[in-house]
């Protein structure tokens, strides 16, 4: 990592945090206490939800799930094991939770390795093994997401296969069953280690997008389910990671944050502007460069993951990344830095300018390919888990 700024160590008990000099003026920043969960490799990615329906929320990553408040209590709820930390994969790339079915217990679905089955696994309200749910046959896309992009209220499993951007979801008769797809898009040429994709509201139509590197595919009113939605070519990115939608300017309509590429450099936002006859474009802004050049003080590589919530209570959204500890096993430019993890708080300004500040959370940890926000305490404040190559971590909002 390069950082122009100077640091220095602050000592709080047993957390060793580094602060910048030129955030020492700004009392609002968040902070946050270090939970260090595993220091072993079980998965790329970690999620939330309440497994034992104590109405305190867990955490799971891999075969592992860790009961709240204090999540020193460890469960295995299926039989998989740990890595290498600094060489080849887990099976586990993206862990996330819904009850599907209908019992009141939140489940996990599991997605590998691109272009590998999704696996669901049934909550068996004990300390029993959970029973696994074939689910679908493949996930491409590095950046799968699980979010309700048809507004019936579910999420669905977002990615492409077999060189189509679309959809599956359960089937609600019986969830035991091979999710059913629905394609939304064109054959493409897209392989299973594609990088980026998201889902948002481009137009404001209330309708949500879908969102990959090389553009935008508009949701049809009244979709048929079948006829492809319109393609709006955009080059938001080369490829990196979860790409989302939302109003940073506050001008009314959404713009696009995403990072360039999540084995090398760059995090941007793209401003949505009006064109001619109201057509829909975009200016591109650096929030983050390369070491030759860029306008923050600080500068990463790999950002494999990238999320966004209101981390301050301000009401706006910030960014929430950082580095992709030995995304390639240390092939990657920057790799050897360190392995951090960054807020970049969103300033809008009166005049709807926006500028983002870093903040380090920490230098040990980095992320995976998967980033999970959520207020884990209940103290309506936004905390911060990931699972990696050094481990699983949880970071409270102080």
């Amino acid at each position: 990592m390069l950082n122009r700024m100077f640091l220095f160590a602050v000592l709080m008990g047993p957390v060793l945090l580094f602060v910048g000099m030129a955030n020492l003026a700004h009392a609002e920043d968040p902070a946050y206490q270090k939970v260090r969960l595993t220091e072993e490799y079980f998965a790329e990615g970690a999620a939330v939800g309440d497994f034992n329906n104590d109405g305190q929320v867990d955490i799971v990553c891999g075969p592992n799930w860790f009961a709240g408040p204090d999540f020193k209590t460890k469960h295995v709820f299926y039989d998989g094991k740990a890595y290498p930390n600094d060489s080849g994969y887990s099976d586990n790339f993206f862990s996330f939770v819904e009850d599907f079915n209908g019992d009141g217990y939140d489940d996990v679905l599991v997605v590998g390795l691109p272009g590998t089955p999704a696996h669901w696994y049934e909550n068996s309200q004990s300390d029993q093994p959970w029973k696994k749910h074939f689910a679908f046959p493949a996930v491409d896309n590095e950046a799968p997401a699980f979010a309700d992009i048809t507004g019936d209220g579910k999420p669905e499993l977002l990615c492409h296969f077999e060189g189509q951007l679309g959809f599956a979801q359960p089937n609600e008769k019986d969830p035991t069953q091979r999710w059913t797809w629905s394609p939304i898009s064109e054959k493409q040429g897209w392989g299973r280690y594609q990088h980026g994709l998201g889902v948002g509201d481009i137009n404001g139509d209330g309708l949500a997008d879908f969102l990959m590197p090389e553009g935008w595919w508009q949701q049809p009113e009244n979709w048929d389910g079948n006829t492809p939605w319109q393609k709006h070519a955009y080059r938001f990115a080369p490829g990196g990671a979860g790409i989302h939608a939302y109003d940073l300017d506050g001008d009314g309509d959404n713009d696009v944050v995403t990072s360039l590429q999540a084995h090398a450099y760059g995090l941007v936002w793209h401003e949505q502007t009006q064109g001619e006859n109201g057509e829909i474009k975009f200016v591109r802004h650096e929030i983050m460069g390369n070491p030759d050049k860029s306008v923050s003080d600080v500068v990463f590589s790999q950002l494999h993951a990238v999320e966004m919530a209101d981390m301050d209570g301000d009401g706006v959204k910030d960014i929430v990344t950082g580095k992709c500890y030995w995304a390639h096993n240390g092939h990657d430019p920057g790799a050897r830095d360190p392995a951090v993890l960054y807020l970049f708080k969103t300033i809008r300004a009166a005049d709807g300018k926006v500028s983002f500040r870093p903040i380090e959370i920490d230098n040990d940890s980095g992320t995976g390919r998967q980033i999970t926000l959520a207020d884990v305490n209940g103290d309506s404040q936004v905390d911060i888990v990931a699972g990696d190559k050094k481990g699983t971590f949880l970071f409270l909002a102080k």
